[in-house]
């Protein structure tokens, strides 16, 4: 068994999903590996990490009106609020949704469903640059 670990950065224009499907693919496939797993982790905690439709982008706009009901910005209770409006709600939604996901690696890419996709959440509503680790197991 072997590891190979490498780190990207996605800069982000604010809250919205941002996939990243093409880029894990590539540190794949730039190890030339053919099966195995890949773990990815952001590092942050207030963006996170999701598998989901990869098709219709109603799914995205549906998934930020749920998220918003539970998390909801600029709660009055928050006691964090040093960072904004948007900074405590961010925090909510990062530990509602996942900040790492273990995916098998098939045929020298990511072993995802026809309409599956892994997409980096911005839980923030400013412009960032985020890092993601990326971990292949061969």
């Amino acid at each position: 068994m072997s590891t190979k670990q490498s780190k990207i950065q996605v800069n982000t224009n604010g809250r919205n999903t941002y996939e990243i499907t093409h880029l894990i693919n590539a540190e794949i496939q730039s190890y030339n590996v053919k099966s195995g797993l890949c773990h990815v982790f952001i590092q942050h905690t207030s963006a996170s990490l999701i598998i989901t439709e990869n098709a219709d982008p109603d799914v995205h706009i549906d998934l930020e009106t749920i998220i918003q009901r539970l998390s909801p910005d600029a709660d009055p209770e928050y006691l964090h609020t040093q960072e904004g409006p948007d900074d405590m709600s961010a925090h909510g939604r990062s530990i509602l949704t996942q900040t790492e996901i273990m995916i098998p690696i098939l045929n020298g890419r990511l072993g995802l469903g026809t309409w599956q996709g892994v997409y980096l959440w911005e839980h923030r509503t400013h412009s960032f640059l985020r890092n993601i680790v990326i971990t292949i197991i061969e």
